[in-house]
């Protein structure tokens, strides 16, 4: 199979590009009864990155066939011909893979700077292509310069295990300024996990990309239960998880992970051949806004940042937490003061209850809050940062013994409310998961499951709002194969699709697709 599909963030273009080269849903009587040895190219239904017009330049920066734990290491260089400033840069990975392998995660660090993590398709025996693209224009400040690459998407090649990723990954770079937003530096933190800013820092945001993995329980988190239960997985008061950020020992953030699902998730890789997950193959990073810290971190000392995920069994490993730290200037002075003025932790709440009977159940409860205030005195005046976070989850899980039924309902809440200068940005998270999983008569393994992934963000300057936007990434798939037998033999029959909504100020976005046993089915576009 040589079907060329842009996947990504923006996969408007994977689906446009598939259709011109033939390659567009399939009529029913070309639907198979059960999956075969090939399936189409993995799509989603989110929308393209949208691309300037006016000159370009593309830069390689990584080339590489992953068979095992070995990173690849080479250098970059800025692109000629296209200057020192961008008004976008464009990530693309093009990956391809065949004969059987598991999904395996994966990252790439330009000077240092994490500027992508991802995870990969699982591919058939005779092949798949994969594309992904990203907006990182606001790591330019990394581009500027030369600087070391890795590369790393850990993997195992043997006998049974064959699936080698071949993987290259390109910049591409757009002449021309950006609208402002674009931080002026990018940092990391030392081997010691310390962080020294510029003195003149007036603005400062951290991002984290916390991913649970390792092929142990964090990989599913969100399915783990606390002692008494009879469950494979156990971690110590049940499957509360929360991402903190901490300065100088003091908390300073906190968020809700997103409970990502890969290509393997849920025991069922039917449900993911050709729409995988929501961030599945471009995983965000977590920001916090650390501003009103700003005036302690100008003091020209190093800072110690650290970052933990509470409800961790203690002594167990599972999550990466790389951190890149943000860093907007005030030009017209050497020196920005400043003071943090409010800092207002609530008590954590978790809770997870289990019952047992002929269907075990744990049911969970936790939330926790964290105000923080600061202000900065800049060359345009005192900035009060006033930084708001309220965290929920809620979940319950049920299952026989054996664990031969095994089912989630869940959801996570993460509200951020943000006000600096007069304007005031207020984000509303919702993350949801509902599925099962049955082992039934001829070891068919069915899984039904619905994934959401949801924000709401208004800003308001004073009482008019000047800006809004909607997000509503959905989910669906129900898989059936027969477990325990060799691939050939496993009869699997599967539907899938994913409606992938964005409105706002900005205009409208809405486009659903959806399979059948491995073969793109419909396309529907309603904006």
């Amino acid at each position: 199979m040589k079907r060329r599909i842009v996947m990504s963030m923006l996969a408007g273009a994977t689906l446009l590009a598939g259709t011109l080269m033939g390659t567009g849903p399939a009529r029913a009587a070309d639907v198979p009864a059960e999956f075969g040895t090939d399936w189409h190219d993995p799509v989603t239904a989110a929308p393209p990155v949208e691309r300037p017009h006016g000159k370009s330049c593309e830069v390689t920066v990584a080339r590489a066939q992953f068979r095992d734990f070995t990173p690849y290491r080479g250098r970059y260089a800025p692109p000629d011909g296209c200057g020192g400033r961008w008004s976008k840069v464009v990530l693309r990975l093009d990956g391809e893979v065949k004969g059987r392998q598991y999904d395996r995660l994966g990252y790439l660090h330009v000077g240092g700077v994490e500027i992508f993590r991802t995870s990969t398709p699982q591919p058939s025996p005779e092949g798949i292509e994969w594309s992904v693209e990203k907006d990182v224009t606001r790591y330019s400040d990394t581009f500027r310069g030369p600087g070391d690459v890795e590369m790393l998407i850990g993997n195992v090649v043997d006998d049974t295990y064959t699936g080698v990723l071949d993987v290259k990954v390109t910049l591409t770079f757009y002449q021309g300024r950006t609208d402002g937003e674009a931080p002026d530096r990018v940092l990391t933190l030392d081997e010691d996990s310390n962080l020294t800013t510029p003195r003149n820092s007036e603005r400062v945001l951290a991002e984290v990309y916390a991913t649970g993995s390792g092929g142990g329980c964090e990989e599913y988190w969100y399915l783990t239960v606390p002692e008494p239960a009879p469950y494979s997985c156990k971690a110590g008061q049940g499957p509360y998880r929360e991402v903190r950020i901490s300065v100088d020992g003091r908390l300073a953030g906190i968020a809700a992970p997103f409970p990502a699902v890969w290509t393997g998730g849920w025991s069922n890789p039917f449900l993911w051949y050709v729409v995988p997950g929501p961030r599945a193959f471009d995983i965000k990073p977590i920001t916090y806004d650390l501003t009103p810290f700003a005036g302690l971190l100008n003091d020209g000392r190093p800072h110690r940042v650290e970052v933990s995920v509470a409800g961790v069994p203690q002594g167990q490993a599972g999550w990466s937490t790389p951190v890149n730290v943000l860093v907007w200037q005030d030009g017209r002075r050497e020196r920005v003061t400043g003071k943090l003025t409010v800092h207002r932790a609530g008590d954590l709440t978790n809770s997870s209850t289990y019952t047992p009977g002929p269907q075990h159940r744990v049911d969970t409860e936790g939330a926790h809050r964290l105000t923080v205030a600061g202000y900065v005195d800049t060359s345009h005046g005192r900035v009060t940062t006033t930084v708001s976070r309220s965290l929920a989850h809620t979940s319950a899980h049920r299952w026989t013994d054996g664990e031969t039924s095994d089912a989630l309902e869940a959801a996570w809440s993460d509200d951020e409310s943000v006000t600096a200068g007069g304007r005031t940005a207020r984000t509303h998270r919702t993350f949801t998961m509902d599925g099962t999983t049955t082992l039934g008569a001829g070891d068919r393994l069915r899984t039904v499951l619905t994934l959401g992934d949801r924000a709401t963000t208004v800003e308001w300057r004073g009482r008019r709002r000047i800006a809004w936007s909607r997000l509503d990434d959905t989910y669906t798939g129900d898989a059936t194969y027969t477990a325990n037998v060799p691939r050939d033999q496993r009869h699997a029959v599967g539907t899938t699709s994913e409606r992938y909504r964005a409105h706002g100020s900005r205009g409208c976005y809405d486009r659903t697709v959806t399979t059948e046993q491995g073969v793109l089915t419909r396309v529907r576009d309603r904006c």
